[in-house]
């Protein structure tokens, strides 16, 4: 999905390869993380991280788009595939600026898809420090094999209507500031990849995988 992914962005933006590393590849609690980097012409960095484990059992993958050319907030896709389980979490941050665009044409593809199972019931979806910056279209979803069609689907409709928004003009160092309070909140207070990298490797480490690889603020 993640190929795909790319090939939607790659319509109207090129993607220029950067430099990642010895991240390139490397493992953590038995996973095997493969990842690339791109500048997105006009858009901003793309990140994409796949990770596979226990015998091909697990398999996770993630892509982080982080506009400093345009206003737009920072998206990051996350797909986890285990125990016959399907997870989709499609996440938008603010890391604006300014004014929120105009964020009908993702509300329409939610409606659209509506009808595909939520991740949490209403209410119960535990919190999280990030909660405060994190937008409402965001969208969480969990389900069998027999939904990873229809989640492909989905995915695919919602951010090829992310690629739609109208974002300002925006001062790119600025937009990187902004990206950067949201990276380092990651790797002080805690997410469930963070927190992995964290155990395997350290602070440091890990804040050179989320600054360098997935968000481009270093």
């Amino acid at each position: 999905m993640t190929s795909k992914i790319l090939d939607l962005i790659k319509k109207n933006h090129a993607l220029t390869p950067k430099n990642v590393g010895d991240f390139k590849t490397f493992k953590a609690k038995g996973m095997t993380f493969v990842c690339e980097a791109f500048e997105a012409e006009g858009l901003g960095h793309v990140s994409v991280m796949r990770a596979k484990g226990f015998f091909g059992l697990m398999k996770m993958d993630t892509l982080v788009i982080a506009p400093v050319d345009k206003d737009l907030p920072l998206l990051s896709y996350d797909r986890i595939y285990a125990m016959g389980n399907d997870t989709l979490i499609v996440e938008l941050y603010d890391t604006l600026g300014n004014d929120m665009p105009d964020f009908s044409a993702i509300n329409a593809v939610k409606a659209k898809y509506v009808h595909l199972p939520e991740r949490f019931a209403e209410g119960e979806e535990p919190k999280h420090w990030y909660d405060d910056i994190r937008l409402p279209e965001t969208t969480s979803k969990k389900g069998k094999k027999g939904d990873t069609a229809s989640f492909d689907a989905y995915t695919l409709d919602y951010i090829s209507a992310f690629l739609t928004l109208k974002g300002e003009p925006c001062n790119k160092n600025e937009k990187i500031a902004r990206t950067e309070v949201y990276a380092t909140g990651l790797i002080t207070q805690g997410g469930p990849a963070t927190d992995v990298f964290k155990q395997e490797f350290g602070e440091e480490k890990t804040g050179e995988i989320i600054r360098k690889v997935l968000f481009g603020t270093k």
